[in-house]
């Protein structure tokens, strides 16, 4: 296999989130000639199994995918004259097997047939890696919940802070929306068909050199290429690549979560958290980028639009469709490679993730004590009356912003508040002791596996 001008290559000079990603080699163009090669390779082992084909063809067809030095800048090149790279592909694996064996290569196969079946094999090959790459962020996610379960800091909605949260919590619902990929991601990747179904679905070819049973042909090719068999065959019928779509931009969002979080709370005036090594800055020496949660951002803000493209060429006409098979490949192809290379760059980021507990103990202090005023308000109210007790709450919380006091010491300067028995303002004002059922709800999360 000739590699092709590596300054023409896709080498991912202005793709730093999947470069040197396992799942940007699983990508290649090497890997997708690769798996075309294993498709037609396959597809003359099947006939060779139910006799359709001589045994010998078939040794000779897969050894000459598997060792025949094939160009892929010719390929690339000459797949412009009928479209897609199958075409001269055919040609040059007939040129490399022995002229008695060249008629059994891509024998009663379509373009599409191969080209699809490539594709559901580098997809396959390709969420291996990522589910390794989820695994592990999951490991340390849940180490990080663990660790953290009672850490208290700041809960922050509409960027505002809200009332205490854990940290640990917070991890595990990043663990949650992780697992959540995986789970989808494993469902795809064992229903990822191989397709066959010859030049417009009917496997007609396939029936006139003698295959009585299609259905039993297909089932061979699915096993060969170890992919799901399917029910028909899906040249316009593109579920396995909406499904596979889906799946992906799912989990690239799911992972921008757990990078979002981290990038809100690594900034300077926050540093609740930090990357184990951050990248620096090309103009100041000081900066310790978080680049990781950046790449990953990165990755889920694309994924979407890619996805969308996909769900587009749903709408696919006839049989075999101009234009919308087409438009899939690279989309696909870029969103395997993006979120495959978010996964790796997510289990490194979770993997050396600094939290800093004091900076997040210090923040809950930062409205003085305003942090607990939903908690007051419940503890308060059956004792004054809901009225009362938000009128007496709300000239409290004015005053505590305004003078920058702690609220308990401004409510024990409450005339209502100093004779009431049993009213520990301490305890009631401690950001600490109004978690809620975080520890519970963190360690409920711990039990998915």
């Amino acid at each position: 296999m000739t590699a092709a001008d590596p300054l023409a290559s896709d080498i991912g000079l202005l793709a730093p989130g999947r470069v040197g990603s396992p799942a940007s080699a699983a990508t290649s163009d090497a890997a997708y000639l690769r798996a075309l090669l294993d498709a037609e390779a396959a597809l003359t082992r099947a006939q060779a199994s139910l006799g359709l084909a001589p045994a010998e063809a078939a040794t000779a067809v897969t050894r000459a995918a598997g060792t025949a030095d094939f160009d892929l800048a010719s390929i690339a090149l000459r797949a412009r004259g009928g479209g897609n790279p199958v075409i001269p592909l055919v040609t040059d694996l007939t040129a490399a097997v022995a002229t008695e064996f060249g008629p059994y290569v891509h024998r009663g196969a379509t373009s599409q047939d191969i080209l699809d079946s490539a594709t559901m094999l580098v997809a396959a090959r390709t969420l291996d890696l990522v589910l390794d790459d989820l695994e592990r962020t999951g490991h340390h996610l849940a180490r990080l919940a663990e660790r953290h379960r009672d850490t208290v800091l700041p809960g922050r909605t509409l960027t505002q802070h809200a009332v205490p949260t854990t940290f640990g919590l917070k991890a595990a619902g990043w663990r949650s929306l992780v697992l959540d990929a995986r789970d989808r991601l494993r469902a795809v990747r064992t229903s990822l068909p191989a397709q066959l179904g010859g030049a417009a679905g009917t496997l007609a070819a396939f029936t006139a050199f003698g295959a009585d049973d299609t259905r039993a042909l297909t089932a061979a090719y699915a096993r060969e290429l170890g992919l799901a068999e399917p029910a028909l065959p899906w040249h316009t019928l593109r579920t396995p690549i909406a499904d596979l779509a889906g799946a992906l931009a799912f989990t690239a969002g799911a992972l921008g979560k757990t990078a979002v979080d981290v990038l809100t709370l690594a900034r300077t005036e926050i540093a609740e958290l930090a990357e184990g090594s951050g990248g620096g800055s090309s103009a100041m020496p000081h900066k310790a980028n978080p680049v990781r949660a950046t790449l990953v951002a990165s990755a889920a803000r694309r994924a979407p639009l890619l996805a969308a493209t996909l769900y587009g060429a749903l709408a696919a006409e006839d049989e075999r469709p101009a234009g919308a098979w087409h438009a899939e490949w690279e989309p696909l192809r870029d969103l395997l490679r993006l979120t495959g290379g978010a996964a790796r760059d997510t289990a490194e980021l979770t993997g050396n993730l600094r939290v800093d507990a004091d900076a997040m103990r210090e923040h809950l202090g930062l409205t003085h004590g305003l942090i607990v005023s939903e908690r007051l308000a419940a503890e308060l109210a059956p004792v004054l009356g809901r009225a009362r007790a938000r009128e007496l709450l709300t000239r409290a919380a004015e005053r505590a912003a305004g003078e920058r006091r702690p609220l308990a010491d401004v409510l024990g300067e409450e005339p209502a508040l100093k004779d009431l028995p049993g009213v520990d303002l301490a305890d009631l004002t401690d950001p600490t002791r109004y978690t809620g059922s975080a520890g519970v709800l963190t360690d409920r999360a711990l039990e998915r596996r």
